[in-house]
């Protein structure tokens, strides 16, 4: 049985750093065990139609982003896909009622990779990433999810790769500390996910002390409630971690179910 998770993908940065973080994404891959396969919804795929890779083949890394370090831009996550498990999916979303596209092309961007290479360093699980549609109210995002309920008993993970708070323009690089109006943000939102209190968090643009400053844009929030709505059967959550980056950014990760 595989719960479902949220996960801060934090920098790509993160791919090369050593620190408390990591550290957790590495533990909590061990303690997973071997999942069947990983179904991953990323920040950094955003489309009208919901969209899903399509391939028996091994993933291009996609660099989405400029002006780090060289070395970022070496390396490499070769993880295959599986075409059998996103026909699986597709037809999950279209009996609720999903519109669904599948993708014969598209490679892994660094909202996949970068926590991959932590969970599962040796990229020899299938993996299924999916887009996001930040034009959707949190409700549909929740419902999308829930149309994959079944996946745990199937021994199949599914991930939701984004941020809590997320604003680069309050990114400070120095800060030795998480800006209060971040933590009082963060700190909304654990609270509410761990009652499992859907009716405040589908409207925290309206409740969330500093909500629209920490969520500028909703692409990154978005996969919060996919993975949530994914465990929607048992409604369990539980904070594995939190700590934050360049004082506004949360590295928080949550296990559903």
């Amino acid at each position: 049985m595989q719960p479902s998770l949220f996960l801060c993908h934090g920098a790509p940065t993160l791919a090369v750093e050593e620190g408390a973080y990591t550290d957790f994404l590495r533990d909590l891959g061990k303690s997973l065990g071997r999942p069947e396969a990983i179904v991953l919804f990323s920040a950094h795929w955003e489309s009208r139609v919901l969209s899903l890779t399509s391939t028996d083949q091994t993933y291009e890394t996609i660099y989405d982003f400029y002006g780090f370090p060289k070395q970022l831009y070496t390396m490499t996550y070769p993880a295959r896909g599986s075409k059998e498990i996103a026909v699986h999916l597709e037809r999950l979303f279209s009996e609720q009622g999903i519109p669904v596209r599948l993708d014969e092309q598209r490679g892994l961007d660094h909202g996949a990779w970068v926590l991959l290479h932590h969970l599962f360093p040796k990229a020899d699980i299938p993996v299924v990433a999916a887009s996001v549609n930040p034009d959707l109210p949190p409700e549909e995002h929740y419902r999308i999810g829930q149309a994959l309920r079944s996946l745990g008993r199937e021994n199949i993970l599914v991930i939701g790769s984004g941020g809590i708070t997320h604003n680069l323009r309050e990114v400070d690089w120095t800060a030795a500390e998480q800006a209060e109006w971040a933590a009082a943000f963060d700190d909304w939102v654990v609270r509410h996910v761990q009652n499992w209190d859907l009716e405040s968090l589908f409207s925290y643009l309206s409740q969330a002390p500093f909500a629209q400053r920490a969520v500028p844009r909703s692409e990154h929030f978005d996969p919060l409630f996919i993975a949530m709505g994914a465990a929607d059967e048992r409604r369990e959550a539980q904070l594995l971690h939190r700590s934050y980056a360049f004082g506004t950014l949360s590295m928080i990760g949550f296990r559903f179910g």
